[in-house]
């Protein structure tokens, strides 16, 4: 067992005890400040859910589904990829949080990795190169990861990116990203901006960290967690209620704006971690929605060509389970400008253009299949646009026979 001290920068939190061979909360003792806890892990007569506090922590760890984790855990020497967080002290580019042994006088700025030079080594592993030396270093933002594409940081220029790369057959993921944040910046919406990397004919998509020494990010999950869904109310109108409730403002439009983000490029995996809300770690105050980001599991990725079909019946998340039922959710469309998206076809057929995976045959199609997402999805805004005015139009007879009824009495 090691004991530490669960951190938020330079606030104590908790005190737990760490399984040395498994690498999850055996303990938890002290509590320091509750109002610090990560989002979503509560307070049980007075003692912290430790059950809750473990998920958290584990979800902290790289997922056993990462491509080539296996080979990776073996390089390093390691059975669970839980056991990487204690390597790095738990510590992250999306938060604040960190571990700090009880009799160590540490502090976050000096071991933060916002500010602090950290090793490649482990980044390089995943991506499935040796460390090149005999003693590889795990203090790696790369411990703390998420997702199942393998992906890792570095910093160039003193600022940290995540370099991240596509599957399959077609390695399409970073392509799309690409073209995700292209279609925002031209409808304005905000977002995470990725450019496009190609090492060795492979490509990879390339972002800045949105997070920053004083903000972090809490997933959609998490919010969640800070209250009971009741079991009428859906997984929508219970997200929506929980960020009112904590006082987040804006959401609604963001919403909005990531749903129909979401209808152009089929995105297939918008699932409750890969959005949420930015909020600042040190005073707790919500600033509002993170900026769109991880949009690459979209356009058919891993379809092959015949089976890219603009109407067709792909998976689709986090609110429902088909996009011709979640676009219905958005509430105004009267944001977009169609018109900004004219041409995107061709800037997409430029983003592909030397790509040895997405053929000319596929690059076609997929273009084709884009512009036919735009033309449906200006048939679901003026579709809305009608209910709208055809429900007005009937409150405003019911009213004007209300109306005449009172003035006959």
């Amino acid at each position: 067992m090691a004991k530490y001290t669960l951190m938020h920068k330079n606030v104590p939190v908790v005190d737990l005890e760490l399984d040395a061979a498994t690498g999850v909360i055996r303990s938890v003792s002290i509590v320091h400040n509750s109002a610090h806890l990560p989002v979503g892990v509560p307070m049980k007569k007075g003692s912290v859910d430790r059950g809750s506090l473990n998920n958290w922590w584990c979800g902290r760890s790289i997922p056993a589904s990462r491509s080539g984790i296996r080979a990776a855990l073996t390089e390093l020497h390691l059975s669970d990829t839980q056991l990487l967080l204690e390597k790095c002290m738990g510590l992250s580019l999306s938060d604040q949080y960190w571990i700090c042994p009880i009799s160590s006088s540490l502090r976050w700025e000096t071991v933060n990795f916002f500010e602090n030079p950290f090793s490649e080594d482990v980044g390089n592993i995943l991506f499935g190169k040796r460390a090149g030396h005999d003693s590889v270093s795990l203090m790696s933002p790369d411990n703390t990861s998420d997702g199942w594409l393998k992906k890792k940081w570095k910093i160039i220029d003193g600022k940290r990116y995540l370099i991240k790369a596509g599957s399959g057959a077609t390695q399409q993921e970073p392509y799309n990203e690409v073209l995700a944040s292209r279609i925002m910046e031209r409808l304005q919406i905000p977002h995470v901006s990725y450019d496009l990397l190609v090492e060795d004919e492979y490509p990879y998509s390339v972002c800045e960290d949105f997070i920053t020494t004083d903000t972090e990010l809490v997933t959609a999950w998490y919010l969640m967690q800070t209250a009971k869904k009741p079991n009428h109310i859906s997984v929508y109108s219970h997200y929506r209620n929980c960020c009112e409730r904590l006082g987040i403002p804006d959401i609604q439009i963001s919403l909005d704006q990531m749903l129909v983000l979401d209808y152009l490029i089929v995105n297939e995996d918008r699932h409750l971690n890969n959005f949420g809300v930015i909020r600042n770690a040190d005073t707790l105050e919500y600033l509002g929605a993170a900026p769109i980001y991880d949009s690459g599991t979209s356009l058919w990725f891993d379809k092959p060509l015949p089976m890219i079909n603009a109407g067709g019946k792909p998976v689709c998340k986090p609110f429902k389970t088909s996009h011709e039922e979640q676009i219905r959710l958005v509430t105004d469309f009267s944001w977009i400008d169609f018109s900004a998206l004219r041409g995107i076809d061709e800037e997409f057929r430029e983003i592909t253009r030397n790509s040895i995976f997405v053929n000319k045959a596929r690059r076609d199609t997929l273009c084709w299949a884009l512009l036919r997402r735009i033309d449906m999805l200006q048939h679901a805004a003026l579709s809305a646009k009608m209910t709208v005015s055809a429900d007005s139009t009937r409150f405003d007879v019911t009213r004007n026979i209300e109306y005449s009824g009172e003035r006959e009495e």
